[in-house]
């Protein structure tokens, strides 16, 4: 869906300290990342990811009933968060409310 609305996708990581790794050698305008994951949460990796680079823009990816961390991810610096099942239309808005910041 990503690619669909233009957008290239650099990197794709399986876990948390992975998804670091690449940011710092990629330097992407823009992380998509889901809260859940292996070895370290999204959470966990935001809050790194910010740390590393203050202006990195982060839209979190959540499952119903996730409220509470999205509410953490969005204190923790995320500038959006998009809830599963993705719906295309919410995933452009996302990007693009992000890209602006």
């Amino acid at each position: 869906m990503v690619t669909d609305a233009g957008y290239e996708v650099v990197a794709e990581a399986e876990n948390g300290q992975q998804a670091i790794d690449l940011y710092l050698e990629h330097k992407p305008d823009l992380v998509t990342m889901d809260i859940t994951m292996p070895e370290m949460n999204g959470i966990q990796a935001l809050e790194k990811i910010k740390a590393l680079d203050p202006n990195a823009k982060v839209v979190m990816c959540s499952a119903m009933g996730q409220q509470n961390m999205v509410v953490d991810a969005i204190q923790k610096g995320a500038v959006d968060f998009i809830v599963k099942p993705f719906d295309e239309p919410r995933i452009k808005e996302a990007i693009e409310k992000a890209l602006k910041r």
